[in-house]
């Protein structure tokens, strides 16, 4: 979109929102030159030369298209919102949910739309201001933290349970029982993972990105292209177990995570390292410690089965 906008003047601004149109009418964006476009998680900013920046969130259903003139349009157009002209493309919001015109005081004020320095796809992303505050979220859930735009830009709730897996982290650990190399590991596995998908093939051409499916594995088939999103009830990929699909957060989002949860900080393949001790049970298991086990000299997890109610472990002595 950067390449078909910038450094050319606009020759057409319309919109069905009547803030934008105001706005226009006041400041007319015709005749402006488009300095930026830019990204800052899931924002999507236009920046003109008169120092107004055109702010949209797409949500789930909006999208930007970018078409020649007389170019027969995807949709149809009572799902237009805005549409951007000049010389050579028009471009086309369509069904956007979120859409507002700001000046440069009130896009430093706008709290909603993160600084580049937490934003997993700019180039200015500072993990030490990511870690710091995630740090600040002590008592939440890691899993829920990683949705915060106001703390890690740019992570969904897709990436979000391939992250915690890819990292061996349970999304349900706490940020403060994490280790400063755990959340190291979630913000750079974070920035990866997302950073891989976003890349696109159109060369130097100026074409509408139709996105592609999402990939966190090193598989080329596209039926493998995730490790445990969207597949409850199938075999982990690495050992074989049921993955199971639970609900995390106030928003009921799904996550998905090994049916064996190894501890509260860490998720392993319940195969590779189940404590034999256990009867694997449907319900939460809570960690609690580690245990040396005399007997084979290794450690295992020490937890609280809820639906028992009562301690499972190994003889031996118990880490905290």
């Amino acid at each position: 979109m950067g390449r078909a906008l910038i450094g050319k003047p606009v020759t057409v601004f319309r919109s069905t929102y009547p803030m934008l149109t105001r706005f226009d009418d006041d400041t007319p964006l015709a005749g402006q030159i488009v300095d930026q476009v830019e990204s800052r998680g899931k924002w999507l900013l236009i920046h003109f030369s008169n120092g107004g920046t055109l702010a949209t969130h797409l949500l789930m259903n909006g999208s930007w298209h970018i078409y020649r003139h007389g170019e027969r349009w995807q949709q149809p157009r009572q799902n237009m919102r805005i549409v951007l002209e000049n010389a050579h493309f028009v471009t086309v919001g369509f069904r956007v949910p979120v859409a507002k015109i700001l000046k440069t005081h009130e896009l430093e004020r706008m709290l909603r739309i993160p600084p580049t320095a937490i934003d997993v796809l700019s180039n200015d992303f500072d993990a030490s201001e990511v870690s710091t505050r995630l740090l600040r979220c002590p008592n939440e859930e890691i899993g829920d933290v990683l949705l915060h735009q106001e703390v890690i830009a740019g992570v969904g709730n897709v990436f979000k349970s391939e992250i915690c897996f890819v990292t061996s982290t349970s999304p349900f650990s706490k940020v403060h029982a994490l280790a400063a190399e755990k959340v190291a590991s979630l913000i750079a596995t974070s920035r990866k993972l997302v950073k891989a998908n976003v890349l696109e093939d159109s060369g130097d051409s100026i074409v509408t990105y139709g996105g592609r499916q999402r990939r966190t594995t090193h598989e080329s088939n596209p039926s493998a292209s995730l490790w445990v999103y969207g597949r409850a009830g199938e075999p982990c990929r690495q050992c074989g177990e049921r993955i199971r699909r639970r609900i995390q957060g106030p928003d009921a989002r799904d996550v998905l995570v090994p049916t064996v949860p190894a501890d509260a900080g860490r998720i392993v393949c319940g195969r590779l390292n189940q404590c034999l001790s256990w009867q694997a049970c449907p319900s939460q298991i809570s960690f609690a410690g580690y245990c040396d086990d005399p007997v084979d000299g290794r450690t295992y997890p020490w937890a609280l089965c809820h639906r028992e109610m009562r301690y499972q472990h190994h003889r031996g002595t118990i880490h905290r």
